[in-house]
């Protein structure tokens, strides 16, 4: 039988060292959520390997640190509202919870089989409460409140107009755009003017929908 705990604390480690995790807030989530229970049962002994994994319906669960590098840039504060685009298993929507604690998390996913599956997930998670999970083309979704930021898990051609719309004044949104080599953006809203800031080359899979490399 593995050792789930003991194996993510090692791999906790290996990312602190490597200066991906740098906040004790995202250290915390790191070591409190259980990626093993995110992924399918054949998938679970590779839970705590820095890489990403098959969820099935051709989509992936980020590697760790890919997950970690992007709660770091979100830059999470207790009692926001966080949309994310591209809920794939729940583990993702499940770490932000954690970080923030007290806070709202909208997540939302296109393929509906892998929707009730990060919803089943994150209930057994105890995440429930604070995530809302929602089938859908994510960028479409009309929101009655903008969020204080907005994490994109799939690649895009561009940032999508209606999500630079969307997010709040003073906000932030993480997301790939572009095609291989992908480039991973913080775009930042201010007085309604936008800042895009390059962080590093990536690879995830394409975003699907209306504002998608895959619009069906």
């Amino acid at each position: 039988m593995m050792d789930f705990e003991e194996a993510r604390r090692r791999l906790v480690e290996l990312l602190v060292a490597e200066g991906i995790i740098r906040s004790e807030k995202v250290k915390r989530a790191a070591l409190n959520v259980r990626r093993e229970d995110f992924v399918p049962e054949s998938e679970r002994r590779y839970a705590y390997e820095d890489m990403p994994l098959s969820i099935g319906y051709g989509q992936t669960i980020s590697a760790p640190h890919m997950v970690f590098l992007m709660d770091e840039l979100l830059d999470l504060r207790e009692g926001m509202l966080v949309y994310e685009v591209g809920a794939g298993s729940g583990y993702h929507a499940a770490t932000i919870a954690e970080i923030m604690g007290e806070g709202r998390v909208i997540t939302t996913e296109i393929v509906r089989d892998l929707a009730l599956f990060a919803w089943k997930n994150l209930n057994k998670a105890g995440y429930s409460d604070r995530v809302a999970v929602i089938a859908c083309d994510g960028v479409k979704l009309k929101l009655r409140e903008k969020p204080d930021r907005i994490l994109v898990t799939a690649a895009a051609p561009d940032v999508p107009h209606p999500l630079l719309e969307l997010l709040k004044d003073g906000g932030k949104m993480v997301i790939p755009v572009g095609v291989f080599p992908q480039k991973l953006l913080v775009v930042e809203k201010r007085d309604g003017e936008i800042a895009r800031r390059y962080v590093t080359d990536v690879a995830f899979v394409p975003l699907r929908g209306e504002w998608g490399f895959n619009r069906r």
